[in-house]
């Protein structure tokens, strides 16, 4: 016992600083001085950089030698296997592509958890990351000119844009590309390409071996453990012989479209000279998918003048990417960055005011931003990036460009004013009512429901400004006449609306917007019938439905008279009923006075005359009562059976 708490205590005063040491040489160890991929045969060409992390590598030249030797880290064996693609001229003679496995320790020797653990660690950290394996592709050993591409990690290449704002509308825009070289290795004399794109690209594990688990079996006896389930299969029968016909044909053009055999009556294939595309030659083949572009047509070369042409870059649109291929070759040493110009052009744009309150700006609720907008002429796409802002040779600010599309329109704010100041007011009403459907003997109408929003504007600066109000728009309605310029935003429920402020003035911005309400109402109603009578004006109105509607209309109109006659007659009776009553208790006050004969007998004749008019009423209204039924039996027979569909789009709303 105490030989072996002797051994615990050494192994503890030993393992103890060896930890602290070998937790501190992963700060201290790195692998900037190892390549991710080298080959002294054949150096790098043309380089594609992505906005996802990877880049496309293509290496290039003659070799005569029975192999070609390739350094790789041990973490990029996986994307190179994977994404390895080799063409040569004069034929294929690659035979095969070798390389190391990695070994997994094997020792009986007892360790201590805890060292075992941080070996582990800086082991596979570090010790894998700074050797490099070897992949060997082997050859006929005959001279053959190669370009080999792959895939490796790479830091993404980030945009920097320019907007030189100038006058009537027009503006100068650059766009700079930052390419960094991490690679381990000189980039000599290569090709760039930058694509505003991220095609999917996964981390492979091709290069680690993996053994799957296979099941133990044993023998344990005869006993069922569980019930088993059983299987179907459904009856098929065989095809005729004209359908095995037709499916031969078919697997036929699947095997094109999946790149198999190709008839002999099949067009030749295009041929390209390099992996990534480069110029053309008749030595190199490359087969291209059913259904796929067949070729990648360049777009058109810009420049601001024609002595800068060359410089640009030039874009071309591959699989939906942009891609801009700078036409000078580059060089980026390792371990540093360079800046290239793709795009230099006149392109529509301006500096103006822009109110878009922002949460995170709390000042631009009464203010609005200085805003520059511009057209993107460049004829690709343009990645979300910085911007910077020039007008007469000053800075006016920087702003970030999201993701722009080919001729889409950008605004970028990068100042707030606050000699501009808004106010806002907002009110609510009713517009409108048109017919919407007939079904069942039940009118719908449609309504709109108006949202009145008013901009109150105050320019403060003694030069006239221009604004632009973005307006975020009502959920499912649409603007009623909205002022001439008003553009659509297509990222967002909202829309640009110009106004425009005189220097030291006011300026109001009116804006309406309508949505179309729907609800059932009484054909007797107000609003049914004017709903009617505009859906009549209508030429796309059916005959027959004409007739019913105007049958309908005719008597609506009769029972509203009626109802019209109906309450003038109860409101006369129940003033007369009033009087009649007070005209008893007066008689009844005076009956036993001498002296008021006369007034009795005027009393008389008045309580006559009422009772007779209220008689004359009665007989009137159970008159009406009874037109009032022939009416309505007729109302409801005029619109049995009446069915009107509710139309494709609604009508009335002005966008």
């Amino acid at each position: 016992m105490v030989g072996n708490n002797k051994s615990a205590s050494i192994r503890r005063s030993v393992i103890g600083p060896l930890l602290g040491a070998l937790l501190l040489l992963p700060l201290s160890t790195g692998c900037a001085g190892s390549a991710q991929v080298r080959s002294e045969q054949l150096p790098v060409r043309r380089v594609v950089v992505y906005r996802n992390g990877v880049a496309y590598f293509e290496r290039q030249g003659e070799v005569d030698s029975e192999q070609v030797h390739f350094k790789l880290r041990q973490e990029n064996v996986g994307d190179f296997l994977a994404t390895l693609a080799v063409l040569e001229r004069g034929g294929h003679s690659v035979r095969a592509a070798s390389f190391p496995v990695k070994m997994e320790k094997d020792s009986t020797e007892p360790v201590d958890p805890a060292l075992e653990a941080v070996l582990d660690r800086w082991d596979r950290k570090n010790k894998d990351k700074r050797e490099l394996r070897r992949v060997t592709l082997e050859l006929d050993g005959e001279k053959h000119d190669i370009s080999v591409g792959y895939l490796a990690e790479t830091p993404l290449w980030r945009p920097s844009y320019r907007l030189v704002v100038g006058e009537k509308g027009t503006a100068v825009f650059q766009a700079w590309g930052i390419v960094q070289n991490q690679s381990g290795e000189d980039w000599k004399d290569v090709e760039i390409a930058l694509v505003a794109g991220a095609p999917i690209a996964f981390e492979s594990t091709l290069g680690e071996p993996i053994v799957p688990r296979r099941p133990v079996v044993s023998d344990q006896g005869e006993v069922i453990l569980a019930v088993p389930e059983g299987q179907t299969t459904l009856r098929v029968d065989e095809a005729p012989p004209e359908a095995d016909q037709e499916m031969a044909a078919d697997d036929a053009i699947i095997d094109l479209a999946e790149g198999g055999p190709m008839p002999a009556s099949a067009p030749a294939p295009k041929r390209k000279a390099t992996l990534g595309g480069g110029a053309s030659s008749s030595d190199t083949v490359s087969f291209t998918r059913a259904g796929a572009a067949a070729e990648q047509k360049p777009l058109e070369e810009f420049a601001p003048t024609p002595q800068d042409r060359s410089r640009l870059a030039r874009v071309e649109i591959q699989s939906g990417a942009t891609r801009y291929e700078v036409p000078h070759r580059v060089t980026i040493p390792d371990q540093s960055a360079t800046m290239v110009l793709f795009v230099s052009k006149n392109v529509p744009g301006e500096a103006v005011y822009l109110y878009a309150p922002d949460g995170g700006v709390p000042d631009s609720s009464r203010h609005p931003f200085r805003v520059a907008r511009f057209r993107n002429k460049s004829g690709g796409m343009l990645e979300r990036g910085p911007i910077a802002v020039f007008e007469k040779g000053a800075f006016l600010g920087q702003g970030v460009v999201d993701a722009l599309p080919a001729d889409a329109q950008a605004t970028v704010p990068f100042a707030l004013m606050r000699s501009l100041s808004i106010e806002v007011e907002s009110n609510f009403d009713q517009r409108g009512a048109r017919l919407y459907s007939v079904q069942q003997g039940v009118l719908t109408i449609e309504r709109d429901q108006a949202t009145l929003t008013e901009y109150k504007v105050r320019n403060g600066d003694r030069e006239r400004a221009r604004l632009l109000v973005r307006h975020r728009r009502v959920s499912g309605a649409k603007l009623w006449n909205p002022p001439k310029g008003t553009e659509e935003l297509s990222t967002e429920s909202a829309a640009l609306i110009p106004v425009d402020v005189p220097a030291h003035g006011k300026a109001s911005l009116l804006v309406e917007e309508r949505l179309p309400i729907k609800r059932e109402v009484d054909w007797l109603s107000a609003e049914a019938r004017s709903a009617v009578r505009d859906y009549l004006k209508e030429p796309r109105v059916a005959p027959e439905h004409r007739v019913i509607l105007e049958a309908i209309l005719k008597h609506a109109a009769q029972l509203s008279t009626i109802d019209d006659q109906e309450r003038r007659l109860t409101r006369e009776q129940r003033e007369l009923e009033k009087s009649t009553r007070e005209t008893r208790f007066s008689l009844e006050a005076i009956e036993k006075n001498q002296q008021a004969a006369a007034l009795r007998r005027e009393l008389t004749t008045r309580l006559a005359d009422g009772t007779r008019r209220l008689d004359e009423i009665t007989k009137d209204l159970v008159e009406l009562q009874l037109r009032r039924t022939e009416q309505e039996v007729r109302l409801k027979e005029a619109r049995q059976g009446l069915v009107i569909e509710p139309p494709d789009r609604g009508t009335g709303a002005k966008k």
